[in-house]
């Protein structure tokens, strides 16, 4: 095999080596997420497709090109449409006829009709290389992730910058990252704005149904879990449209460019399908972000710490039953699905009457924060009044108005 492909390869993937150790804790992550047996060799092992073809180039910069071309001719075998593999495995082939000069190096008589599709698999190709290459700091977390209650079994962060979705488990020592995934947005690239924009929103979202693939297009691959995009505050900045789902792809392809989509959030089927039999509708919080910032545990609870304070205070008094106290720390332009604040005062009067004046618990209290032009706290709870053994669960919105968080958003989601 000829040596240029080697030197080509080793530009392409520079730093690979590096990728060795992740590759490894991969493996281990796709395990740790298989939550129910299945009878699949394919789908078991979904999650090592994409490893598979790390490996490939990891054994080609090392010169090892007879192996290599063994692991792509098995990897194509197994994912048939796995459109990236089947265009290394054939520079592969072509290298032991000819120098390769570029991923992807087609005949020139083909080069003019497949330049648009080679350009997309070179920047899938790069952009699963960077994310693999740019690992997540040991045991930190996104930065939106403050407080998460253990009802939230599970948390996903999407880093557009990377075309990546990572998956955490929530337990009682705190986020786990189990497995990530490659995953393209929209077309047109983030923050949507209006209906068919073809852009991916930016924000915080909960996952809100899982569909039933019988009832999808193929274009939606194997299911799709909606995100309730336009979330409060997506409405309060004017923004519209709808129907952003995380979702798979048509049979005939396994993956899609980086930028290929209608808004949404799109992965391979067998790495949906993981998802899908992991988390939970409603509990599970979706942050889709341009490049996250990971930060360690203890300096998400200790940024956290004085929106804390404020939400006490507001607990206070509420459990005072005093009005004109509850009411301070509320915005002017407090919104209540339709209803303004003086609107919706009447109803907040009522609940402070059924409470009077016992204290108020906040039961699976957790809190997100977004922050862009803005910032912005989302925070969720069950309210339960001593003597009482339940309560309405609530989400309220906080925007920080100066110095002063104030909420512009409550309302009971269950």
């Amino acid at each position: 095999m000829k040596r240029h492909f080697f030197t080509l390869f080793v530009a392409t993937v520079v730093c690979l080596a590096t990728t060795g150790d992740a590759i490894a804790r991969k493996k281990a992550r796709t395990k740790a997420v298989h939550v129910a047996p299945v009878s699949s060799k394919k789908v078991a092992e979904a999650g090592l497709a994409e490893a598979r073809l790390i490996e490939v180039y990891q054994l080609v910069a090392k010169a090892q090109g007879r192996e290599a071309l063994t692991k792509a001719e098995s990897l194509v075998q197994d994912y048939p449409n796995f459109q990236l593999a089947q265009l290394v495995y054939g520079d592969l082939l072509a290298a032991r006829m000819r120098p390769i000069r570029t991923l992807g190096d087609v005949p020139e008589p083909m080069l003019q009709a497949a330049a648009p599709m080679l350009s997309e698999l070179r920047d899938e190709s790069q952009m699963r290389v960077k994310a693999l290459r740019e690992r997540p700091p040991p045991g930190a977390v996104p930065s939106q992730f403050l407080a998460l209650s253990l009802r939230n079994k599970h948390a996903i962060a999407v880093d557009a910058s990377r075309s990546r979705l990572y998956l955490f488990e929530n337990r009682p020592t705190g986020l786990v990252l189990v497995a990530d995934y490659y995953i393209s947005v929209g077309k047109s690239g983030l923050e949507k704005n209006s209906e068919g924009d073809l852009r991916t929103p930016l924000g915080v979202y909960f996952i809100t149904s899982n569909l039933d693939p019988k009832s999808l297009k193929d274009l939606y691959g194997s299911g799709a879990l909606p995100i309730n995009y336009p979330n409060v505050l997506d409405s309060k900045r004017g923004k519209t449209g709808g129907g952003i789902w995380l979702h798979g792809t048509p049979r005939g392809q396994f993956s899609r460019p980086p930028l290929a989509t209608d808004g949404c959030v799109v992965l391979a089927n067998p790495d949906l399908d993981q998802v899908i039999r992991t988390v939970e509708v409603r509990t599970t919080p979706v942050v889709i972000s341009p490049r996250l910032n990971w930060v360690t545990p203890n300096s998400a609870r200790s940024d956290s710490k004085p929106f804390e304070d404020v939400l006490t205070a507001w607990q206070n008094a509420k459990s005072s039953g005093k009005l004109d106290r509850v009411l301070s720390f509320y915005s002017p332009d407090f919104n209540s699905n339709g209803k303004t604040l003086t609107e919706w005062t009447p109803a907040l009067r009522s609940e402070l009457d059924k409470v009077r004046g016992r204290a108020i618990q906040l039961k699976d209290l957790s809190f997100l924060r977004w922050t862009d032009a803005a910032d912005t706290m989302v925070v969720t709870f069950g309210e339960v009044a001593d003597g009482t053994r339940s309560g309405p669960t609530k989400r309220q919105y906080w925007g920080r108005q100066g110095s002063q968080w104030k909420i512009f958003y409550e309302g009971v989601i269950g």
